[in-house]
């Protein structure tokens, strides 16, 4: 932990919902849920306007509508996002070289290698004020959550407690009478079986944390979570901030919009995705020791289980037989709903077989099967388009034929609604220049 207040985290408020109403003029102000807009679909992010009516990230899009039915459902615009978190990242490298993302949304920033003058609380605030609106000006309207404190912990903390569009920053000394009157959820890693272990031993706050010794904590926790809790109880983070995080994982899943019971499916499925896992470790010069399957259940259960290889790979057919024989072990009869395929442990090499075995491995040979891929629209809630006549707009609706869209922009007021066919010609998506992924599949990270 440091001396003054100089680790600041920078949180874009309901970042892919705020990027919407920004580009939608009609929906600023109203409840907008993006995320999978299918039966099966999972919310990404909600507006707070949605949040009202209890809807939150993670939920399934079927309850979120039963909660909120007249919010706007939509499926997400990766490029819109990506260009504006590299506004953020952009703006953030100007003040320090020192940015660590966490994702498209939020960012560590070490102030200590900024040009701040001095690290006194009333400089630090006074800059993060700044910064604030310099973030409202580059994002054209985004609000973002600033916390700033003595360490990454801190900071993280503080840019959750005056959400949204808030700055809270922590003078050194007071971190422990800010965190003691905290449920234990506050602490990074104590999830709901952490915390009713805790729970059940007496310990609801930081407070009470604060008060079990360290090889109590161990007792009950394990070595390394109880040294971590330990720690965070008392404030002691001495994580740096990291300009480049290294990758830990490259994954694929799959979401379908029927229960898969067809063992010989799920093995071609698995089969498949081990190979895109592979492309994409390669292209990255990457290759991993442990692989994993996530496998979720026609009841919402999902179960995750892997296999450590003595060297890293990145074979698809060695990927795939390990995630076919991971899969054997499970009960899959009651259906599946979504399966994965994931590798970690990632080196920039491959070891060479010790006997010179290096060849490789024959992928067995699967039938032909029909892959039931969770459906996407050929016009998706929310996507842009563009009409020869009537210009820019996103798609509102369609079915049955008939495509509904809203034709405005952020720079337009709210514009006006019109339907046509879907094989209309004069309509087509619209992606701005070198774009090529409307889905914008990130890098491993």
């Amino acid at each position: 932990m440091r001396g003054e207040a100089s680790v600041l985290h920078l949180d874009l408020d309901a970042f892919f919902a705020a990027v919407e109403q920004r580009d939608k003029p009609s929906l600023r102000g109203k409840p907008v849920v993006v995320g999978g807009v299918g039966g099966r679909g999972v919310v990404s992010t909600a507006s707070y306007e949605a949040r009202v009516y209890g809807v939150r990230s993670a939920m399934s899009t079927r309850e979120a509508r039963a909660r909120c039915p007249h919010a706007a459902f939509l499926s997400g615009r990766f490029h819109a996002y990506r260009d504006t978190s590299e506004r953020v990242m952009r703006l953030l490298r100007d003040v320090s070289p020192l940015v660590e993302p966490l994702s498209l949304d939020e960012a560590f920033v070490d102030l200590a290698r900024s040009d701040l003058d001095d690290l006194s609380v009333p400089s630090v605030t006074a800059f993060a004020e700044r910064l604030r609106e310099r973030v409202v000006e580059a994002t054209g309207g985004l609000t973002a959550s600033v916390g700033v404190g003595t360490s990454k912990f801190i900071a993280k903390v503080a840019s959750d407690l005056d959400k949204p569009d808030g700055l809270v920053v922590v003078a050194p000394g007071t971190e422990q009478d800010l965190l003691r009157p905290m449920p234990v959820r506050v602490i990074p890693g104590v999830g709901p079986a952490t915390a009713e272990r805790l729970r059940r031993v007496g310990v609801h706050t930081v407070a009470d944390l604060e008060q079990i010794s360290e090889e109590e904590m161990v007792r009950l926790l394990g070595k390394a979570s109880g040294h971590w809790l330990y720690s965070l109880a008392r404030a002691r983070d001495d994580r740096p901030v990291v300009a480049e995080r290294e990758a830990k994982s490259v994954s694929v899943e799959g979401t379908y919009d029927t229960d898969l019971t067809d063992r010989r499916l799920m093995e071609s499925l698995l089969t498949r995705q081990a190979g895109e896992v592979s492309g994409r470790l390669r292209k990255h010069g990457l290759s991993g020791r442990t692989v994993t399957i996530k496998v979720r259940l026609h009841d919402f259960t999902t179960l995750n289980r892997s296999t450590t290889l003595g060297s890293p790979t990145d074979s698809p057919a060695t990927i795939a037989r390990l995630a076919r024989s991971l899969l054997a072990d499970l009960d899959t009869s009651g259906g599946v709903r979504l399966l994965g395929v994931g590798v970690s442990g990632l080196a920039d090499w491959v070891q060479e077989d010790l006997f010179g075995e290096t060849a490789e491995e024959e992928v067995e040979e699967l039938p032909e099967v029909e892959v039931p891929h969770h459906s996407r629209r050929t016009w998706a809630p929310g996507m842009d388009v563009v009409h020869t006549e009537m210009g820019r707009g996103w798609v509102w609706g369609s079915g049955r034929g008939v495509v509904t869209v809203r034709f405005e922009t952020a720079e337009t007021p709210a514009g006006p609604v019109r339907s046509y066919a879907m094989d209309d010609p004069e309509l087509s998506p619209w992606r701005p220049p070198e774009s090529t992924d409307e889905t914008g599949s990130p890098p491993p990270a």
